[in-house]
């Protein structure tokens, strides 16, 4: 029986993390046609509005508590801010490389824990850590050339995805897991329309925020909903297999995140991206099978 429950837990997650990519690809097939910091206000304003009614019908009115307001300040900035970044990133990166950029969130979580909350960290750690970014140098090395500084925003992106997950730890415990779903959207909302009112306003044309055609709105809501939805896949996942189960399924995302660029994008990964990608893989890889033994 236990079996069965945990096969049905890894198929959540698993279609729940492709699902993540999936939305990424979306995002990425409006790349030219709107600002990411549009695309991430409206967004985030479609996500926080439909949990704020699965909240209401769920929980009434006493769901919607505010517990411990900075740090739910610091989560919905932080969401904010890498959503920004990553969105902008897969506008000029191929898809894949983004993605794997993405997945040094992990390490750079326990050493900011360490550094920052001075949590206890093993050697594994340190060791899963500098190979991770050893594969985002050797990733971002062509693409530092070819865009300069910009090429850097994935890695700002997961370090604010770390910060957020920093967050998720102090709160843990204290609302459901719907209220800080509905928390970390509604209040990452103004510091993304911040953000694209800024953008319009700075007179730099790639951050004009111009009427946008109707399948744009559409794409943004489908993303909206689609992660929504992926990240209750894998909430619903983790109630089926344990955490440890679970953690190598969200390698799925680049598998699929690779496909989607090569079939819908023409991006096909070169010997160094691919290797760099293996080496990040093989990184969290080894700090999710040395976790008990960190514990």
């Amino acid at each position: 029986m236990h079996n069965q429950s945990a096969r049905s837990g890894l198929l959540f997650a698993l279609c729940g993390f492709a699902l993540l990519s999936c939305g990424d690809a979306v995002i990425k097939s409006i790349a030219g046609a709107w600002p990411g910091t549009a695309v991430a206000a409206l967004r985030y304003s479609v996500g926080a509005a439909g949990l704020g009614v699965f909240l209401f019908v769920k929980e009434g009115r006493r769901g919607f508590a505010l517990p411990n307001p900075p740090i739910q300040l610091m989560r919905g900035a932080a969401v904010a801010a890498a959503t920004i970044l990553f969105f902008s990133s897969i506008f000029l990166m191929p898809l894949a490389e983004a993605t794997a950029i993405g997945f040094t969130t992990p390490m750079i979580t326990a050493l900011l824990s360490a550094l920052i909350l001075k949590e206890r960290t093993g050697k594994a750690t340190w060791i899963a850590s500098l190979a991770a970014f050893a594969g985002v140098l050797i990733i971002l090395r062509p693409n530092v050339a070819a865009l300069g500084w910009v090429a850097l925003m994935p890695l700002a992106a997961a370090l604010c995805m770390s910060l957020m997950m920093m967050g998720n730890r102090a709160v843990a415990g204290k609302g459901s897991p719907l209220l800080m779903q509905f928390l970390v959207a509604s209040i990452a909302v103004p510091f993304v329309a911040g953000a694209a009112v800024i953008g319009h306003f700075s007179g730099f044309a790639p951050l004009h925020v111009g009427l946008p055609d109707w399948t744009i709105v559409a794409r943004a809501c489908i993303v909206a909903v689609s992660a929504s939805f992926a990240h209750w896949l894998i909430f619903m996942g983790t109630t089926r297999a344990s955490a440890a189960e679970i953690a190598p399924m969200t390698y799925i995302q680049l598998l699929i995140a690779m496909a989607l660029g090569i079939l819908l994008f023409g991006d096909w990964p070169d010997l160094t991206s691919l290797l760099g990608s293996a080496i990040i893989i093989g990184a969290g890889l080894f700090l999710w099978h040395q976790k008990p033994a960190v514990r």
